[in-house]
């Protein structure tokens, strides 16, 4: 008799789990049954906002693989059907068709919780009026793009500087939109130290966005129809014909904490190297709903990125078959853009490393991402953390044009490597006019970290 896992969430950790674990073993082998509340599986939600500022032009290319694919390769997924229970002492999930309300349950010998992270909405007057938009998922891309239908070229404000907080403000600036955004921050991008944030802030301005920082939202003023006109903080109201909520992302683990399983600090799951649920020898977590160990600081953390999702999906799913695969860990390395301004990061910021009582010195350079005198040569910042007596590369910051963003994966693998920052001034890099000066901006920084390192002395 086959054995049956049990997928909870149908998106990027759940299906690509789903789909390695059918890679491994045959339907007669292994059932596999697989739950989605939603509409869509397999999808982008890194996308939307793209697909809102018209850059990608249908909805469907943001989907991966749909339902029926799903299907063909013996998975049986149920869409529009949400798992309201785990029944973890009797092997089995309690779900529930959101169609006609009707409920069953359903037995597993295997289980896989890829539940995601649900928005940050704080329970403010008017949060939840007509008008103000989240952007998790495929619906909310389409809820907010029928809302602009019929307020276009109006004025927008976006709530939050976070990667998704400055991705819709580029996209609503693409459609016409007056833009403010609002955040409690001291700069926009939290996940920059300040002085890299400023930088931002500024080309953000340059742009015609208006950014608001240190401005807590208190609530959200409605019109005599019931919809958003306005954003309110302490000492100031910003009108608003659509409002975008993009104050982050916190682990959805509803299910998993009532039924008793192992959460970290940051609310995610816990597991092992091999993504198994602490304690738990047949249940698997894996995506935005978990926490993932920093190679850096030797800390939990939760990012929502769906490449780390989509890795713990293969994950899982090859060790849900049969097979054998772990997860180390992650540097923390990500990159957006808002128009022209690319921005990236990876490893720790400076309060990162306080936090983790590292001592450090920084250096920071102005350099361009190709040769000076090759045409359209655009400046970049690059802002670098050293261990103080060991060199070692604790992080990287990067603001600028084109060519910017992707130049921080050579300091996620100096970072996953281990590597000190001496040593990084040796990597042999690719080097022409059109692509770098001769002397790479990273490694223009790594020359400025190891004579910070030798200044410090011991």
């Amino acid at each position: 008799m086959a054995e049956r896992m049990v997928v909870v969430g149908g998106d990027a950790a759940g299906m690509a789990a789903a789909s390695q674990a059918r890679r491994e073993r045959g339907p007669r082998e292994l059932e596999i049954v697989a739950f989605e509340r939603g509409h869509f599986t397999s999808y982008s939600a890194c996308g939307i906002p793209y697909w809102v500022s018209g850059d990608v032009a249908e909805r469907d290319a943001l989907i991966a693989r749909t339902p029926q694919e799903h299907r063909e390769r013996a998975i049986d997924l149920r869409m529009r059907t949400e798992v309201v229970e785990l029944d973890v002492p009797g092997r089995r999930v309690r779900s529930r068709d959101l169609s006609d309300g009707s409920e069953s349950w359903t037995g597993y010998d295997k289980l896989v919780l890829a539940t995601g992270a649900r928005p940050v909405r704080p329970a403010l007057p008017g949060i939840d009026a007509p008008g103000v938009h989240g952007v998790q998922t495929l619906d909310d891309g389409q809820d907010l793009l029928e809302s602009l239908a019929g307020t276009e070229g109006g004025r927008a404000v976006v709530v939050g500087a976070g990667y998704i907080g400055v991705e819709m403000a580029e996209a609503l600036l693409k459609r016409g939109y007056e833009v403010t955004v609002v955040h409690r921050g001291e700069q926009p991008m939290s996940t920059l130290d300040p002085d890299m944030g400023r930088l931002v802030h500024e080309a953000m301005d340059g742009m015609g966005i208006t950014t608001v920082g240190g401005a807590a939202v208190t609530g959200i003023r409605t019109g005599a129809d019931g919809r958003a006109r306005a954003v309110l903080t302490e000492d100031a109201e910003y009108p608003a014909d659509v409002v975008v909520l993009g104050i982050g992302v916190e682990p959805e683990t509803t299910l998993a904490a009532a039924a008793g399983l192992p959460l970290g600090a940051h609310g995610g799951l816990l597991t092992d190297l091999a993504l198994r649920v602490r304690g738990h020898a047949d249940i698997w977590a894996g995506g935005d709903c978990v926490e993932v160990l920093d190679l850096v600081s030797g800390a939990q953390r939760h990012i929502a990125l769906g490449t780390h999702a989509n890795k713990h999906g293969q994950i899982i799913g090859a060790n849900a078959g049969g097979g054998y695969a772990t997860f180390p860990g992650v540097v923390g390395t990500a990159v957006s853009k808002v128009c022209e301004l690319e921005i990236a990061r990876t490893g720790l910021r400076e309060r990162d490393a306080r936090r983790a009582g590292l001592r450090y010195v920084t250096a920071t350079i102005e350099s361009t991402n190709s040769a000076g005198y090759y045409p359209g040569a655009a400046p970049m910042t690059v802002k670098m953390l050293a261990e103080h007596r060991t060199g070692r590369l604790l992080g990287v910051q990067i603001v600028g044009r084109e060519g910017a963003a992707k130049r921080v994966d050579i300091a996620a693998v100096a970072l996953t490597a281990g590597m000190t920052v001496e040593r990084m001034t040796t990597l042999d890099l690719g080097y022409a006019p059109p692509f770098s000066p001769v002397w790479d901006p990273v490694l223009v920084a790594a020359r400025k970290a190891v004579t910070a390192v030798r200044a410090a002395g011991v």
